[in-house]
């Protein structure tokens, strides 16, 4: 069968034939129909990140959207090493398929479930959102960070600010939930100040951060407090990625003077708490609440569209 071949790490993956699955117990071989392209397939092809192949020659690609022998249409996350998402056939535990449902076409759900999933899970789950609180998304302009926009205006945020380093995309972040926007290619003491303005006297109640970095560091300096202070309600940072560094400086003060949590997105979650997200996210996609751009590429110029650095949109390969 083709597929998108990954012979060494940091490498991109070569279109070639791979050796047909073989479904072992409990297991279901899904006919791929689409498979979306996301940084953390290349992190994992590069073995940047903890769960890279410790074997290969391996398939690439952690999720899609296929049909089942029945012909049922799926989403299926985490097929069996070393196959994965990009190729014609793939091999997966039957627990990881769930239903796609009707009015929703499989680009759309191969590339919405991920990151919207993880923006959802971040927003309730590690986040603990209610209604009414405000929220800063850090990293707004790349694809999650966009639905995590969205996502946090569906949960009833009362206030949602967006920070990113795209200013055109961010230009259109009013338009899908943003009650403000801050641009980061600022230098660092005007960026501090954009989030001390945005963050008034009560901070933000959840931060959702897709950067890391320079932005981080910045956002720390805007909410340490400079004199004793009643503390108010529990800011929340979850720490997703480290698109802008792997590494902060973090003053103790800061710890020491504000009400900060800080948190990471703490693996996979609960079963039910994954379902139920992925119920959700699906719904929202089908009622048009949730929008995410997309280009189709074909399975057949993988190793091209490997090198594609996209803004606001999500590469799904076609086999």
């Amino acid at each position: 069968m083709d597929a998108a071949v990954l012979h060494n790490l940091g490498k991109a993956p070569r279109f070639e034939q791979f050796p047909e699955p073989v479904p072992g117990k409990d297991e279901v071989v899904v006919h791929v129909r689409a498979a979306s392209l996301k940084p953390v397939d290349k992190q994992m092809a590069n073995g940047s990140h903890y769960a890279s192949p410790r074997a290969l020659p391996a398939v690439c690609g952690i999720d899609g959207v296929g049909s089942l022998e029945d012909g049922s249409l799926v989403y299926f996350a985490g097929p069996r090493p070393p196959y994965g998402a990009m190729a014609q056939r793939t091999v997966v535990a039957n627990a990881r398929c769930f239903q796609v449902p009707a009015g929703i076409d499989e680009t759309t759900a191969a590339a919405v479930v991920n990151p919207g999933v993880s923006a959802w899970l971040t927003l309730t789950w590690r986040g603990r959102l209610v209604a009414g609180e405000s929220v800063l998304i850090l990293g707004a302009t790349g694809v999650t960070g966009r639905l995590a926009v969205q996502i946090a205006k569906l949960l009833g945020a009362g206030r949602v600010i967006a920070a990113g380093r795209n200013e055109k995309i961010l230009s259109t972040l009013r338009g899908v939930g943003a009650d403000a926007t801050i641009p980061l290619d600022t230098p660092d003491q005007d960026l501090t100040a954009a989030f001390a303005r945005e963050a008034g006297g009560l901070g933000f109640n959840v931060i959702v951060d897709y950067l890391w970095g320079r932005p981080t560091e910045a956002l720390l300096a805007a909410l340490m407090r400079r004199e004793f202070a009643v503390a108010t309600s529990e800011m929340r940072l979850i720490e997703v990625g480290e698109s802008a560094g792997a590494n902060i400086s973090l003053p103790a003060a800061v710890l020491r003077s504000t009400p900060l949590t800080l948190l990471g997105t703490a693996g996979i979650p609960p079963l039910d708490a994954l379902t139920e997200a992925y119920q959700q996210v699906m719904a929202r996609a089908v009622s048009g609440q949730l929008r995410i751009d997309t280009e189709r590429v074909p399975l057949a110029d993988i190793e091209d569209a490997w090198q594609r650095e996209l803004h606001g949109r999500r590469l799904v390969v076609i086999p």
